[in-house]
């Protein structure tokens, strides 16, 4: 089996996109991705809308911490998602970016928080199908 591809999901707090991100990325990707996040000024405790969210999707991230992203975990990966957090956002050469506009899920209700998880889930999917890392069914 061939070595998995660790992605870096980052943004601000760490505590909505980047963590929906890689909520999706671990439970789409399995064992062909390696999942990493982290935000430029980490928030105090997940998105309880997010949590929610997620949850209805099958996805536990309720254990989840924010964290900082730090150089060692950018190093690391093949690949970086950057979601809003703009010139915070880590950048090393080499290392392939791709960078995901979208809303901020902090203080929206979870009809918004679904749209934005619909989002990311459809990024999520088309990135490990180009990366050719099946993607499991069942989510959605």
């Amino acid at each position: 089996m061939p070595e998995p591809i660790t992605i870096l999901f980052a943004c601000i707090h760490n505590a909505g996109r980047s963590q929906m991100g890689a909520g999706f990325a671990s439970h789409l990707g399995g064992a062909g991705v390696r999942v990493l996040s982290g935000g430029s000024e980490p928030g105090a405790r997940m998105n309880p809308v997010v949590v929610e969210s997620m949850r209805e999707r099958g996805i536990d991230v309720a254990e989840e911490q924010p964290k900082a992203f730090d150089e060692a975990m950018v190093e690391s990966a093949d690949i970086v998602v950057t979601m809003g957090c703009g010139d915070a956002c880590p950048f090393f050469p080499g290392k392939r970016y791709l960078d995901w506009p979208l809303d901020d899920p902090a203080g929206q209700p979870i009809e918004v928080v679904r749209r934005i998880g619909d989002e990311i889930e459809g990024l999520v999917r088309a990135l490990l199908t180009e990366i050719g890392v099946p993607v499991a069914e069942g989510v959605s």
